[in-house]
């Protein structure tokens, strides 16, 4: 669909009434995750403390990122400072002429449409949606007749993650592979009854989770993609597909159950959100929120482990899908050591069928939002990772062996186990503008710049833990305690964490924070510099030398979001009247030609979610512009931007309050008098030819 009208680029930004996340998202996304206390209540220094100490720590950095480093990226861009009164409408053709490669569209207005709007030139198709047909004999979409085996066999419910890796033996096929991250049985199941749902609904819901693995044959001439139902690469992994739990915490007590005495094999996937792909073709994913399927927490009566379930966000007594009436696995009092088997960082291969998908204890266990993997120059993995949780944590893990090339079985079973083995490290962040000078307003600091340096703090690397009290297995197990312990930055809800393969930057969405500065809750600081943040922040991490082994580094915030006319935004130093408005950044991609994309979550400026295209390099550092909206009550999700497709993962279309399966408030995809579907969007340009160039 495209902007039916010029005025559409001219829209207003209109009240929050419908912005941000509707109640019946929040409670089951995350299970009403910012109605709770947060969970966070360590002592640790915010980052404001540590000033004192920063001059004597950046002595440590003096050989690798220099002070002129770290200020020069941001301070580099040679644009005059942004207008307090800018409109925040950004065209191409703005007062530098022609936008840089890759960003040459007409950035998409903010609106409410129940429709994905694109910018004209751009055609879109649904590749494949809730209930479609995966595997073999599974029937056609029929939400009225809906069974556990049906939506076994079928693509699974809210689409988050979304890849599209080469077919191993045809150029004219691609692999898709979708997570699917939580379930909305209200809107999914007839005569749904959340106080008391039947069973074969609990199974479908169980069976509508996990991960879809998909061929797709793609058009020459338009670049549709159609799934080949059938195929012998096609899988479906739902919460009941047995996982190998494998790296340095297998086979702990703390893993151990009554169905699992071994404590090596888990049942199922859940709350997976975002992910990444490795160097040797697997597909990583982060199981997120959880803590929200397990009941009875309300019932735990030992102190120790009630204060490391609440560590994890649990809280009540039922669960809101009340899967414990059927499977005891989701009682704490029955299975105390479940809970422990989530919150991984799990490990698929699409390219082959019969190898069972790994949770990866080396990696640590907290709310993984993805894992954003490189290689450094030696060889050997660095994955990056988010703790989505308000006042928790960035982590990086580097593998103690390196990668070897080629495809061969050998080279491939090596890879395969190489994020079994390696050191697990969280951030530290010290700004250096003076704490008064942070006042969590979000104005600048005298410098011009929210920037400064940080350190990675060793937590486990083996059977070795480096953290005073744990064990190398707790601290894998229990891992936000153990970052606790050290000292790390609290942060405003580090979700997706990926490294620029053109330049080894790292870019981290930090979604938003509105308990930042409230009451007892850590205050602004330089990374996280505003109180109450309900737009979140983009920020710009450089290793050492660009060394992604390095313990330290040197940060700046790229963006600072919201409406570009409130004077607490930042574009990177770009004229913000020739931007596009950005609320509650979520995930982040790169395009071939090196510019990020940016996916929104919880938009806080009342309009559609979005994805949206940065400049990171030169003059154009910061220009910010719409490429596409989502339906309405939707999430964009994904993101897979390449040089001929953008995907992405329109999540819970409709889910708006008072939504249900008998009174939907969405159409899309399928239109008039149809259920809203999550759906993966293929969009391209007509004649099929590069994206924004």
């Amino acid at each position: 669909m495209q902007p039916q009208n010029p005025e559409r680029r001219r829209l207003q930004l209109f009240p929050s009434v419908h912005g941000g996340r509707s109640a019946l998202t929040c409670m089951y996304r995350c299970g009403d995750a910012c109605s709770h206390p947060v969970p966070n209540t360590s002592d640790n220094e915010y980052l404001g403390d540590v000033i004192a100490k920063a001059v004597s720590r950046r002595g440590l950095f003096k050989g690798g990122v220099a002070a002129g480093l770290v200020v020069g990226a941001t301070g580099a861009v040679a644009a005059p400072a942004a207008a307090a009164d800018a409109g925040g409408d950004a065209s191409s053709a703005h007062w530098w002429g022609r936008a840089p490669r890759g960003l040459d569209f007409d950035a998409v207005a903010p609106n409410r449409e129940d429709a994905v709007v694109t910018p004209e030139g751009y055609e879109q198709q649904v590749v494949i949606a809730w209930g479609d047909p995966v595997l073999a004999g599974a029937p056609e979409f029929d939400p009225e007749n809906q069974t556990p085996e049906s939506q076994a066999g079928q693509f699974g419910y809210n689409n988050d993650y979304v890849a599209l890796l080469p077919h191993p033996s045809d150029r004219h096929k691609k692999v898709l592979v979708a997570n699917h991250e939580y379930t909305t049985e209200s809107s999914m199941l007839p005569d749904y009854d959340e106080a008391a749902p039947t069973e074969d609904q609990i199974r479908i819901g169980l069976a509508a989770h996990g991960l879809s693995v998909v061929t797709v044959k793609e058009d020459r001439r338009t670049g549709a993609l159609t799934p080949v139902v059938g195929d012998g690469l096609n899988r479906r992994i739902t919460a009941e597909t047995p996982f190998v739990i494998s790296g340095p915490a297998a086979g702990s007590d703390l893993l151990k159950t009554s169905a699992d005495p071994e404590g090596e094999t888990a049942l199922g996937t859940l709350n997976n959100c975002a992910g990444g792909t490795t160097p040797w073709g697997t597909v990583l994913s982060g199981e997120e929120n959880f803590n929200q399927y397990f009941a009875n927490f309300a019932s735990v009566t030992d102190p120790e482990r009630k204060a490391a379930l609440a560590r994890y966000g649990f809280s009540g007594g039922a669960s809101a899908r009340k899967w414990e009436q059927y499977d005891t696995r989701f009682d704490l009092v029955q299975e105390p050591n479940e809970p422990n088997r989530f919150g991984w960082i799990v490990e698929l291969d699409p390219y082959d069928p019969d190898w069972a998908p790994r949770k990866r204890t080396a990696l640590g266990r907290f709310k993984h939002e993805g894992a954003g993997p490189r290689l450094a120059r030696d060889g050997r993995v660095v994955v990056y990772m988010g703790d989505d949780e308000r006042f928790d944590y960035m982590y990086k893990f580097i593998s103690k062996h390196k990668m070897k090339t080629g495809n061969s079985r050998s080279a491939r079973e090596h890879n395969r186990k190489l994020l079994d083995e390696g050191t697990l490290y969280v951030a530290k962040f010290t700004g250096d503008s003076p704490v008064e000078q942070i006042d969590g307003s979000g104005a600048l600091p005298r410098d011009g710049a929210f920037d400064g340096s940080g350190e990675w703090i060793k937590l486990a690397s083996g059977d070795r833990s480096y953290v005073d009290g744990f064990s190398a297995e707790e601290v894998y197990v229990h891992t936000r305690q153990a970052a606790d312990r050290v000292g790390a930055t609290k942060m405003d809800r580090p979700e997706d964490v990926e490294p620029s393969p053109k330049t080894g930057k790292v870019y981290v969405a930090l979604t938003n924070n509105t308990n930042r500065g409230t009451g007892s809750n850590a205050k602004a600081d330089e990374a996280n510099p505003r109180n109450a943040n309900k737009h979140g922040q983009v920020l710009e991490l450089t290793e050492r030398r660009d060394d992604p082994t390095a313990s330290t580094f040197g940060w700046n915030l790229l963006l600072v979001c919201g409406d570009p006319a409130a004077a607490d935004t930042y574009f990177g130093g770009f004229p913000k009247d020739q931007v596009s408005p950005i609320s509650c950044p979520d995930n982040v991609a790169f395009d071939p030609h090196g510019n990020l994309w940016i996916s929104t979550d919880g938009n806080a400026l009342g309009s559609n979610d979005g994805l949206f295209a940065v400049a990171l390099e030169g003059r154009y550092r910061g220009l910010t512009k719409q490429f596409l909206t989502v339906p309405i009550g939707a999430e964009t999700c994904g993101p897979v931007v390449q040089d001929k497709h953008i995907l992405v993962a329109a999540q819970h279309p409709g889910e708006l309050s008072g939504a249900s399966y008998e009174n939907p408030l969405s159409q899309w995809p399928d239109g008039p008098g149809s259920l809203p579907r999550p759906a993966i969007v293929n969009v391209t340009r007509e004649g099929f030819d590069s994206i924004g160039c």
